[in-house]
């Protein structure tokens, strides 16, 4: 090895062994921002996460209308909540912690009244006529919705979380403000119910 290659190797490994600087997350200006009133700031935010909440909510209550309309209550509670909010957390975390307590409100308030009903029948037989795949695709993805959506709601919160923000385990925790084992039983139960739901379809 040339005396010239020795102190770019010994930098290289003098940078591999330093710590690795958490990502900047734009949010936190964003927040800081919105607290002085910034509406630019805000609808930022909004275009940045928007989606990801609409979704999450949608698949907690079944309905996209009512996703949109409880989209914007979280983002109404965040606007209102700048003047407090200290990034202690991810902004993530944060954000979902909202939509985790609206959505449950949501579930809750549609419990009390909803209609009693003995409707308990079963999905419709397949037809005769073989479907194509396209439809067997779709008819599986809206049993999964359906297996979802009469899970707990806990369970779906942690499922949805999981399954479809890919969050760590660790996240899904302080969204739920549970511990990490915990989240791991609810997810364990969660995905038993659903292989019992959705047994026909993995046969």
């Amino acid at each position: 090895m040339s005396l010239a290659q020795r102190p770019m190797r010994d930098s290289r490994l003098a940078n591999d062994l330093l710590p690795t600087a958490e990502p900047v997350q734009p949010e936190i200006e964003w927040m800081q921002r919105i607290k002085e009133g910034d509406m630019d700031a805000f609808r930022l935010l909004v275009e940045a996460h928007q989606a990801r909440v609409i979704g999450t909510i949608s698949k907690m209550l079944g309905s996209d209308t009512e996703a949109e309309d409880l989209a914007q209550q979280v983002f109404i509670r965040v606007w209102k909540s700048a003047p407090r909010y200290t990034p202690t957390a991810k902004f993530t975390t944060w954000l979902f912690r909202i939509t985790r307590n609206l959505v449950f409100n949501e579930m809750r308030r549609r419990k009390h009244f909803a209609e009693p009903t003995d409707d308990l029948s079963e999905p419709a037989e397949r037809t005769a006529q073989e479907p194509d795949q396209a439809l067997l695709e779709e008819e599986l993805q809206s049993a999964i919705q359906e297996a979802i959506n009469q899970l707990p709601e806990s369970q779906r919160m942690a499922i949805i979380l999981r399954r479809y923000e890919e969050m760590p385990y660790e996240e899904i925790a302080r969204v739920m403000r549970t511990t990490v084992p915990a989240v791991k039983s609810i997810l364990f139960r969660a995905r038993a119910e659903l292989r019992e739901r959705l047994a026909k379809y993995l046969e």
